[in-house]
C-alpha cells in the first residue's frame, strides 16, 4: 500500500503484473493545490520562495519546503538565515533526529526544509506533536501522579489552542522549489499537507533554468515571456502551464520506464539461469541423494561425446574412436580398459551401452571401496564447489558479454536477441563443464579415510587430486563441505603447478 502508486500504474502492471487500486481518503480532501509559478531565472525563483516563506512565518502558518538536492537546501538555508527566519534543515545527515524534527513541522511559525522528503514516514500534526512532551512528563519521577495528570492536561490544552490557530491560518503550507522528473516524488511532498481531513495548501516554484524545463523545451515559454515584456521577478501562473509541465514529467517518466524495462529484459535472461543453478544447489544443501544425478551426468556426457566423435550421420570409417577413448578415459573409464580395435566391431548403440555399463561398474566399485556414506558426502562436496566456482565465472562472463553486446547494433543486429542467443550458448557450455569436472573428480580423487574407530563417531576424509586441474577442485571441495572436514595441500597462485607442467599454478590448473 502506498499513496503514490497511481502515477506508476503502467509500470506496476507491465513489470510486476500488479493492478493499482485507488482507495478513497478516510476524510474529504480539502487541501488547496495552487498552479505552478514559473520564473525566468533560478535566482528570481529562490528570491520569491524566500519572500513567501518569510511572509508565512510572520503570519504563524507552518511551512514545509521541498528541495531536490542537499546543495539547494543549504543555499535556501543561507538565504533564510540572512532574513532572520528560524528554520530546520532535513537532508539525511542527521537521520536520527529527523523523525523528531518533522513531527514538529506543524507548529505555529515552523519552517522546515526537506531534501527529497527526508524524514518521511512521520505524521505532521497541526499545532505540533505533544506526545514526546507527555512521555517526558510520565517519565519524571519527581512529580506525583496528580501533578503528572495536571501537567499533561495543560500540555494538551495548549496543543489544542495551537492546533485551532494553525487550522484557522490554513494548515500546513507546502512549497516545492522545483519539479522532479517523477510526479510520484512531487505527490509525496504535496501529500504531507491535508492529511486526515486537515486543511493545507501547496504550490510549486519553477524556473526556466530547471532541468525539467530544459527537457520540456523552455525556449518557447521564454520567448513568450520576453514578447510580453515580463520582468525576471514576475511569474507566469496558469493551469495550462502546470498541465504542460505535468506532460513533460510523463514523458520523462516514460523514458525512464523504458530504460528500466530494457534493463529488466537483460536481467531476466540471467535470472532464468540463476533459478536453474540455485535449484541444483538446494538439492545439494538439503542433503538429497545425488547418486542418480551423477549417473545421469555420466549418461549425458557419453551422449555428447558420441555425437562429437561418432555421429550417427557419419559413416563408421570416419568415426574418431581414438578421440572417444581418450575422452572417456580422462573422465570415467580406466586407461587401457577398452581398445580401439574392440570398439570398431561394435555399432554406435553397442558402444554407448558398453561404455555406460563400464562407467557404472567402476562407480559402484569406487563406492564400495570408500563406503556409501563417504561417497554420498563426496558427491555433495564436489558438486557444490564445482557449481559455485563455474557459476561465479559465468556471471563475470555474462557481465562482459552485456558490456559489449550493444556494439552489435552497428551490424544491424538486435543486441537483446544476440545477448539471449549467446547467453544460452554460454550457459550450455557451463552446464557441460560442470558435468565434466564433477564426474572426473568423483572418479579420480583419492580419498584417505581415518581409522575405523574414528570414523564411527564422525566420517573423516582427506582428498588428494590426480590429473591436471584436479588440485583446485579438490581444495574447493574441501572448503565447501560442512558435514565432512576435508584437508588438502594448499597451492599458491604463483607457485609451480603440481601437475608438473612447469607453469605457474594460476596459468595452468588454477586458470
Amino acid at each position: 500500500m502506498t499513496g503514490t502508486a497511481a502515477t506508476e500504474e503502467d509500470e506496476f502492471r507491465k513489470i510486476y503484473g500488479m493492478d493499482v487500486v485507488v482507495i478513497p481518503t478516510n476524510e474529504p480532501m480539502i487541501r488547496k493545490d495552487f498552479p505552478d509559478l514559473i520564473y525566468r531565472s533560478e535566482k528570481a525563483k529562490f528570491n520569491a520562495v524566500v519572500e513567501e516563506i518569510t511572509a508565512k512565518h510572520r503570519s504563524g502558518q507552518p511551512v514545509l519546503v521541498g528541495t531536490i538536492s542537499i546543495e539547494k537546501s543549504e543555499e535556501l538555508s543561507r538565504m533564510l538565515s540572512k532574513r532572520g527566519v528560524p528554520h530546520n534543515v532535513l537532508n539525511a545527515k542527521y537521520h536520527d533526529k529527523e523523525a523528531e524534527i518533522i513531527a514538529q513541522a506543524g507548529q505555529i511559525g515552523a519552517v522546515t526544509i526537506a531534501t527529497n522528503m527526508a524524514g518521511r514516514g512521520t505524521d505532521i500534526v497541526l499545532g505540533g506533536n505533544v506526545e514526546p512532551q507527555v512521555k517526558a512528563v510520565l517519565a519524571d519521577d519527581s512529580l506525583t501522579e496528580e501533578q503528572k495528570k495536571a501537567k499533561i492536561q495543560q500540555l494538551r490544552d495548549l496543543w489544542k489552542r495551537n492546533h485551532d490557530t494553525v487550522v484557522q491560518l490554513g494548515g500546513l503550507h507546502i512549497i516545492g522549489t522545483e519539479r522532479h522528473e517523477s510526479r510520484r516524488i512531487d505527490n509525496q511532498l504535496r501529500g504531507r499537507a491535508g492529511r486526515q481531513g486537515d486543511p493545507g495548501s501547496s504550490v510549486f516554484y519553477v524556473s526556466l533554468e530547471d532541468d525539467l524545463m530544459r527537457l520540456f523545451g523552455s525556449d518557447n515559454v521564454r520567448s513568450i515571456m520576453e514578447k510580453l515584456g515580463m520582468e525576471e521577478d514576475i511569474p507566469i501562473e496558469h493551469p495550462i502551464i502546470s498541465k504542460a509541465i505535468e506532460n513533460a514529467q510523463k514523458k520523462v517518466e516514460g523514458r525512464n520506464f523504458e530504460i528500466r524495462k530494457h534493463i529488466l529484459e537483460y536481467d531476466d535472461v540471467l535470472n532464468q539461469q540463476r533459478e536453474v543453478i540455485y535449484r541444483q544447489r538446494r538439492q545439494v544443501l538439503e542433503g538429497e541423494n545425488l547418486r542418480d544425478s551423477i549417473i545421469q551426468m555420466i549418461y549425458d556426457l557419453l551422449e555428447q561425446a558420441l555425437s562429437l566423435y561418432a555421429d550417427d550421420k557419419l559413416p563408421e570409417e570416419e568415426w574418431d574412436l581414438h578421440g572417444l577413448l581418450n575422452y572417456v578415459e580422462r573422465l570415467f573409464v580406466p586407461a587401457g580398459h577398452f581398445r580401439r580395435e574392440e570398439l570398431q566391431l561394435l555399432s554406435r548403440e553397442e558402444i554407448k551401452k558398453r561404455l555406460f555399463e563400464a562407467a557404472r561398474v567402476f562407480y559402484d566399485e569406487r563406492e564400495k571401496e570408500i563406503s556409501p556414506e563417504v561417497m554420498r558426502e563426496l558427491e555433495r562436496v564436489v558438486l557444490l564447489r564445482t557449481v559455485d566456482s563455474k557459476w561465479m565465472d559465468h556471471i563475470d562472463a555474462m557481465h562482459d558479454l552485456r558490456q559489449g553486446v550493444y556494439l552489435r547494433a552497428f551490424g544491424q543486429q538486435d543486441p537483446l536477441i544476440e545477448y539471449k542467443y549467446e547467453a544460452y550458448e554460454m550457459f550450455q557450455e557451463m552446464i557441460h563443464s560442470i558435468r565434466e569436472d564433477v564426474v572426473r573428480l568423483l572418479f579420480h580423487l583419492k580419498v584417505n579415510q581415518a581409522p575405523e574407530r574414528q570414523r564411527v563417531a564422525k566420517p573423516m576424509i582427506s582428498l588428494k587430486a590426480e590429473g591436471k586441474g584436479a588440485m583446485e577442485e579438490a581444495k574447493g571441495a574441501a572448503t565447501a563441505g560442512k558435514r565432512t572436514p576435508v584437508t588438502v595441500e594448499k597451492v599458491g597462485r604463483n607457485d609451480p603447478c603440481p601437475c608438473g607442467s612447469g607453469k605457474k599454478y594460476k596459468k595452468c590448473c588454477g586458470a
